[in-house]
């Protein structure tokens, strides 16, 4: 009404105005009142709901399925307190989760218009913070130090100070542009973490590899098209590749075609052709190397035809028997073809790399064929007897072997493996071609051993070791500096930060670990800073989550404004978190006052490891009252032998005064690193899990070496990818799209 007035007001005045003036004037007619506009409705957020009981497909779907291919990063909005993300969809608000947030990170990547986004790198960066703040949330693992990291080296080894190392070059990988003064011409390096002989593919049967095989198979397979460069980068090896083309299709497919110079030989002298960049591609795509392996590793997941060649077991109706997306083209050109789904991605050059291994070790006496509508294993691969595939057994074998049986790719070829005392001697290729900087190895032999920290420095004072990487530790690095200092130029060192930490890890979908308050309540009980200094001796700090502080993501996120809890050390929000989270019980069901707290899950929601929950020492137990559960504040921690990370958490964690006065119990075993990695996997990836599972808290490190930035597909919720993919055994609810 008011604005009606306002139009008719202005009116009159031009009619009082004109009778002034010599011409008549045409009196404007009023406007008609504008209609109210209807009040917003403000989108409905959608319930998070327990996964539990519940089947995939039938009851949810993930968030990123549903709505991923249609979402980019303007259509996200960001809470500018908590850092949650969020889209809107048909009037529904959806918190994003881990899930979601990590496939668009590397998947949902193009710059859309209107933005203030410029690059696919500002696109990166935007999703890796709201990644970062939504783990941050949920702490999958709590972060305990990121140190500063020395090198220290016998002076006999040269080349150390030009050829540096870095937190993406580890000395087994710089160690190719070194020499040794050494008299047999000779270097021992070591890691405290045991070799198990897994050395053809590290990850065989598992989801991360031990860090000493991990060495030892970088240093014996090699040849690879695509590069991880000193620096942390993804380069094409122009020392392998001689052409490589990429083609995007009209289907939204990409393909790439790479043609590998004729001439390059394996240790044995033997050629290399491309058939030895596609086979294992083929192999850990089969049914045959899942029952080898006892889990399937889905090797070519992201290449056309994958779904359907992976199901092809050697008989008609039951797959194909071509995957259509690798073409074998001729001896030396080979092309993958990636599905559209997983197009456009951040580090596409990745989906071109390859690196050579003899066909032999994963196929015996099969072959590799192309008769045009794909690559393919010759039919004899899927032969049986009985249940169980012929080739199953053969590459169980070869995935131990750790002789020269098999020639090698790579600068290094183990000729030998101690399993008594966890040491491998290897000996230089003769036949390696270079690595992408044409590099070929000049020391002539590797021993390469187990080692324990608290004896590493005799050992190079004794003549026993040339390397000690990464030590850290305010003693230990104090005692090694001082070492070389003293030295008289006898030992050398290099230094830089650490990109990684040390952690206790999670398996965050059992026990009361599978609950994010009381994660944080770990979090807040401990006082990280204080651990972090005492730990590192000073040579070190702690980071708030999974990040390098000295990489681009991190320093772009920051100027974006990145919201990061601290998780400042109060033993009064660890119980406020846990009371909010419902611990608010003892066994009985009673209100809690003391002791153990206890946790109710109603019945529709407990699965049989809920029910089953118990302490290791079997005195705290999940009880049944009313037809519900209630489960104990009790966390069964592992934690590895010869470790000081070990040793500090037996009275930074277990008998941490706030732990124990929140309402925890902490109960622990010590014990050797595959056995707490079985425990882990909750599978007998090394043979030691005993099939019940019982521990949810582990300590170890993790870093973020790689050239790729990328968690995609190790947040699902999927079961079809959650066993062999899971980072963290994370399920984030906000990940769930309710059918």
């Amino acid at each position: 009404m008011k604005k009606f007035l306002a139009l008719l007001l202005a009116a009159m005045m031009v009619l009082s105005l004109a009778a002034c003036g010599n011409e008549p004037v045409e009196p404007e007619t009023p406007a008609e009142p504008e209609t109210p506009a209807e009040p917003e409705v403000e989108a409905v957020v959608a319930e998070l709901k327990s996964l539990a009981n519940k089947e995939y497909g039938v009851d949810y779907i993930s968030l990123y399925e549903q709505f991923g291919a249609d979402t980019t990063i303007a259509d996200v909005e960001e809470d500018p307190e908590t850092g949650f993300a969020y889209i809107e969809r048909d009037g529904v608000k959806y918190e994003l989760g881990l899930d979601f947030l990590t496939m668009a990170m590397v998947y949902n990547v193009e710059v859309p218009e209107g933005g203030w986004w410029q690059t696919a790198d500002d696109v990166y960066a935007n999703w890796w913070k709201l990644y970062m703040q939504r783990w941050n949330y949920l702490l999958p693992e709590v972060p305990l130090y990121s140190n500063e990291y020395y090198d220290l080296y016998n002076a006999q080894i040269e080349g150390v100070v030009e050829f540096p190392t870095n937190p993406y070059w580890s000395p087994a990988a710089a160690l190719i542009d070194w020499t040794s003064a050494k008299a047999d011409n000779s270097i021992i390096i070591g890691n405290t973490t045991d070799l198990s002989g897994k050395f053809r593919y590290s990850t065989f049967g598992g989801t991360n590899p031990g860090a000493a095989d991990l060495d030892v198979e970088n240093l014996t397979v090699g040849l690879e098209t695509v590069a991880t460069t000193k620096e942390g980068g993804y380069q094409w090896n122009d020392t392998v590749v001689a052409a490589h083309e990429e083609v995007m299709n009209d289907d939204g497919s990409k393909t790439f075609t790479i043609t590998i110079k004729e001439g390059l030989l394996f240790s044995d002298g033997s050629p290399v052709t491309a058939k030895n960049y596609i086979a294992s591609t083929l192999v850990f795509s089969t049914p045959v190397a899942a029952q080898a392996a006892g889990k399937d590793h889905m090797s070519a997941m992201r290449i056309v035809g994958y779904d359907t060649f992976a199901t092809y077991d050697g008989t008609e109706g039951s797959g194909t028997k071509e995957l259509s997306g690798l073409r074998l083209i001729d001896d030396y050109t080979f092309s993958v073809t990636i599905a559209d789904e997983h197009v456009p991605y951040y580090y596409d050059i990745a989906y071109a790399g390859f690196a050579a291994q003899y066909l032999g070790i994963w196929l015996g006496d099969c072959d590799v064929a192309d008769d045009g509508n794909g690559a393919y294993l010759t039919d004899e691969f899927y032969a049986k007897d009985g249940d169980n595939y012929v080739m199953a057994a053969h590459i169980l074998e070869s995935s131990r072997n750790t002789d020269t049986t098999y020639p090698y790719s790579g600068p290094y070829m183990v000729t030998s493996y101690d399993d008594g005392d966890k040491s491998a001697i290897l000996e230089v290729n003769p036949y390696f071609a270079g690595n992408y900087e044409g590099t070929t190895p000049k020391i002539a032999k590797v021993v390469y051993k187990k080692i324990i920290s608290s004896t590493q420095l005799e050992d190079l004072k004794s003549g026993n070791l040339d390397v000690i990487a990464g030590i850290t530790g305010g003693d230990e690095t104090n005692e090694a500096l001082a070492l070389a200092d003293n030295s008289n130029g006898a030992y050398v060192y290099s230094h830089y930060s650490r990109a990684g930490y040390g952690k206790l890890g999670f398996r965050a979908d059992y026990g009361p670990a599978q609950f994010t308050e009381v994660r944080q309540a770990v979090a807040y009980c401990m006082d990280r800073a204080t651990f972090a200094k005492d730990f590192t001796g000073g040579y070190g700090g702690v980071v708030d989550g999974p990040y390098y502080a000295g990489s681009w993501m991190y320093k772009a996120a920051v100027d974006q404004g990145m919201l990061l809890d601290t998780y400042a050390t109060s033993l009064d929000s660890a119980i406020a978190v846990l009371e909010a989270g419902g611990w608010v019980y003892d066994a009985e069901g009673n209100d809690y006052v003391e002791g153990v707290r206890y946790k109710k899950i109603p019945a529709a929601e407990a699965t049989e490891n809920d029910k089953n929950y118990k302490s290791k020492d079997g005195a705290y137990v999940t009880t049944e009252v009313n037809g519900d559960y209630y489960m104990p504040l009790v966390l069964n921690w592992y934690g590895t032998t010869d470790n000081p990370f070990t040793d500090q958490l037996l009275t930074g964690f277990m008998s941490n005064e706030n732990i124990i006065a929140a309402g925890f119990n902490v109960q622990n075993q010590i014990g050797d690193f595959s056995p707490m990695l079985d425990e882990l996997y909750q599978m007998q990836v090394y043979g030691y899990y005993s099939g019940t599972p019982m521990y949810s808290v582990f300590n170890f490190a993790t870093g973020f070496t790689s050239a790729a930035y990328d968690y995609s597909y190790n947040m699902t919720i999927d079961p079809a990818m959650y066993d062999d993919y899971s980072a963290y055994y994370i399920k984030d609810l906000a990940d769930a799209y309710w059918l």
